[in-house]
């Protein structure tokens, strides 16, 4: 699209912008009428590891959003010399799963804790046994049985909860809505009528809540939406919050908010039977969406859904590409010493093409990725390691190699599930983030993952 008339779209209002809220970085992206990103702004963050647990504050998630919007709006400055006021639609997305709590003044009642948590092992297996469903530790529901089991006093003053796409969205616009994708991520999908499964709902109540507590776990939850559904319109404090120059107006319309497993089958257009995508960078799931359900439930797989409730079944692992920034880190820490300066993409390119001319062995190298525990095989927390005998072939070839290939060994064993056990079929599978970000190497590396 022309300069020309990039400008008459983003003056008219003609133009809509997405926002996606990952570990490490916030993104946003300003896209035209023709589907044309145009536009894009990012703000830096990273989770901290507070008390034992993995988490962000509010302060860091409202003025995360607030830079990122910012460096947007200047982007447009600087491309197109206008202001951005205006939008013709709003999404979000944010990291799947974990547990926010809040007070009828939407008040948070205790940490956020993100999906990298690894705390919930015993309520993730209790709740797995009681639904006959498979309940990963990251979802909404561990957390929550687990503050249950602590008999945590903020509970009796509880009357929200939800995922860090929904906060956001309820943020701008002041609704408690969430897309199906996400939600799938918190309680178990009746994928038949588009809602929580309500026999789930009951047992838990019956189980866990009553007597003790003044609502029902239904009464707790955000509303599901579909795709495509209305979710509410921008408010003047949403505004307000993404533009704190008071130059964007009101009015704008949202869809409902979704996870970015959700955002991943969006952009690789993995969203219908026999589909399947890889989205690897901080953590690592693949996704497929299945053609009928799974004869058994899987502690390794987890069940969500689509934006639109197609079943689908996911291996997700806690750590990707953790562990081989903080090598690469270290590497440019030595060539910065010697007085060397490298911009991060050439040098980020220049050691993963290296992985191409290794040994497919990795020359008897042996990488321990894990950051964060890795429930999918049951280790509580990370150690990361790195291990080699006399005999190996240690060069940095063999070395990157077995980096990339441990950052997605452990997503293999969900995977191993559902080709051998299950003998699902996939016609297309595609991959995205950063794992993916140097050409030909991500993709050669998963495709033999």
């Amino acid at each position: 699209m022309e300069t020309e008339l990039i400008k008459k779209e983003i003056e008219s209002g003609c133009c809509s912008l997405g926002i996606e809220l990952g570990s490490t970085r916030i993104k946003a992206i300003l896209i035209a009428s023709d589907k044309t990103v145009i536009a894009s702004g990012a703000h830096d963050w990273e989770n901290r590891n507070e008390n034992g647990i993995w988490t962000y504050t509010i302060s860091d998630i409202k003025e995360g959003l607030a830079h990122c919007y910012q460096t947007l709006k200047s982007d447009v400055k600087d491309k197109y010399g206008i202001k951005l006021t205006n939008l013709k639609a709003l999404g979000i997305s944010a990291m799947m799963h974990g547990y926010m709590a809040f007070d009828k003044e939407f008040n948070l009642l205790t940490s956020f804790r993100t999906w990298r948590n690894t705390i919930t092992a015993k309520e993730a297996e209790e709740l797995t046994s009681l639904f006959n469903y498979p309940i990963p530790q990251r979802w909404s529901i561990s957390h929550f049985l687990r503050e249950l089991k602590n008999n945590e006093s903020y509970l009796f003053n509880l009357d929200y909860i939800c995922t860090l796409s929904s906060y956001v969205h309820y943020l701008l616009t002041g609704e408690k809505v969430l897309g199906i994708g996400d939600a799938s991520g918190m309680f178990p999908i009746d994928v038949a009528n588009k809602c929580y499964d309500e026999k789930d709902i009951e047992l838990f109540d019956d189980t866990y809540l009553e007597g003790e507590y003044p609502y029902s776990l239904k009464d707790l939850l955000p509303r599901i939406l579909l795709a495509g559904e209305k979710a509410g319109t921008l408010t003047k404090a949403g505004a307000l919050l993404l533009d704190k120059d008071g130059d964007l107006l009101p009015g704008v319309p949202l869809c409902p908010p979704e996870g970015d497993a959700g955002t991943g089958m969006v952009a690789t257009n993995a969203v219908l039977p026999r589909s399947g995508n890889v989205s690897a960078g901080t953590s690592a799931f693949a996704m497929v969406v299945l053609e009928k359900p799974l004869s058994a439930s899987y502690k390794e797989l987890d069940l969500v859904t689509t934006p639109d409730g197609y079943l689908v079944a996911m291996a997700h692992t806690n750590n990707c590409t953790g562990s081989y920034d903080a090598w690469f880190n270290l590497f440019k820490q030595v060539i910065e010493a010697m007085g060397v300066e490298v911009k991060k993409g050439q040098f980020y390119d220049t050691l993963l093409n290296l992985a191409l001319t290794s040994d497919p062995d990795c020359g008897g190298l042996l990488s321990y990725n894990y950051i964060a525990g890795e429930p999918i095989v049951g280790l509580e927390e990370g150690k990361p390691l790195f291990v080699r005998d006399n005999h190996a072939k240690f060069n940095l070839a063999n070395f990157i190699r077995s980096e990339l290939y441990t950052a997605v060994a452990a997503m293999r064993v969900g995977l191993d599930i559902l080709y051998e056990k299950e003998k699902v079929q996939i016609d297309v599978m595609n991959g995205h983030g950063g794992y993916f970000k140097t050409a030909k190497v991500g993709q050669e590396m998963m495709a033999s993952a």
